[in-house]
This record gives C-alpha cells, sequence and structure tokens, in this order.
C-alpha cells in the first residue's frame, strides 16, 4: 500500500537522479512517483499546483496529509529504511540551516544539475521500477 505520493520534477536530472535511487530501496512500494510536468497531471491532482510544486517537493500522505521540502525527503527516506541516512535533518540547529540549503536548490536546481550532469534538463528522465 502506497504511504507517500511524492510529486517531484520530472525534467530535472537531479531530481530524477535521487527518485531512482529512492526507488531502488522501495522493494514494499511504500511510494508512488508523479511527474509534475507529466501530460494529465493537473487532471489527475487538480489539488497540486505545479508551479508551486516545481518550487518545492511536494508530498501525500496515505492520510491526504500534504507534506513539503525536506519533510517529503526525510519521510522518504524513513518509509524505504535508509532513516539513519536522513535522521540529522531533523536535529534542531541542522534543520533551520538545511531547509534553507535546500530552498537554495530548489530554487537552482537546473544550474546545479548542469554543473554536476552536463545537462539542466533531461528530455526522456522515465522512472521504471522494473529497470532498478
Amino acid at each position: 500500500m502506497t504511504e507517500l505520493t511524492i510529486f517531484y520534477d520530472g525534467g530535472c536530472p537531479l531530481c530524477v537522479s535521487e527518485m531512482r535511487h529512492l526507488c531502488r530501496f522501495d522493494s514494499k512500494q511504500k511510494i508512488t512517483l508523479q511527474d509534475i510536468h507529466a501530460e494529465g497531471f493537473a487532471q489527475r491532482f487538480p489539488h497540486i499546483d505545479p508551479v508551486r510544486a516545481d518550487q518545492m517537493l511536494h508530498g501525500q500522505l496515505a492520510s491526504g496529509e500534504m507534506i513539503y521540502a525536506l519533510d517529503v525527503t526525510y519521510t522518504a527516506w524513513t518509509l524505504v529504511g535508509k532513516r539513519h541516512w536522513v535522521a540529522v535533518l531533523r536535529w534542531p540547529l541542522i534543520k533551520q540551516v538545511s531547509h534553507w540549503v535546500y530552498l537554495f536548490f530548489a530554487k537552482h536546481r537546473s544550474r546545479i544539475s548542469k554543473l554536476l550532469t552536463g545537462s539542466d534538463r533531461c528530455e526522456v528522465c522515465e522512472i521504471k521500477r522494473g529497470e532498478l
């Protein structure tokens, strides 16, 4: 059963890389991924503003509660049994600093992707669980 739906930027090489990495550990399929740029996204998820979701990672828990930014990251990695990788994000001082770092990354992820991967956007960045 899906416990978290992540609404991610499917054109961002770094974002797609993290989602692929996350899927490798999601053997119980607790997480569903939704590309905010996919055809029909607005019709399937009218409650998600794609512009806002492009500015900051959005997630929806099975209860319907929305979570954002590093709360999505923390929850996702916890669900796949890797909470120890992200536990530091909950430490009080680190939480504040990491939030600002995340906002900087989110705003400049295309440039950061270009710097790290050589590509600021990807034309075909599909995530298929069977390929992982």
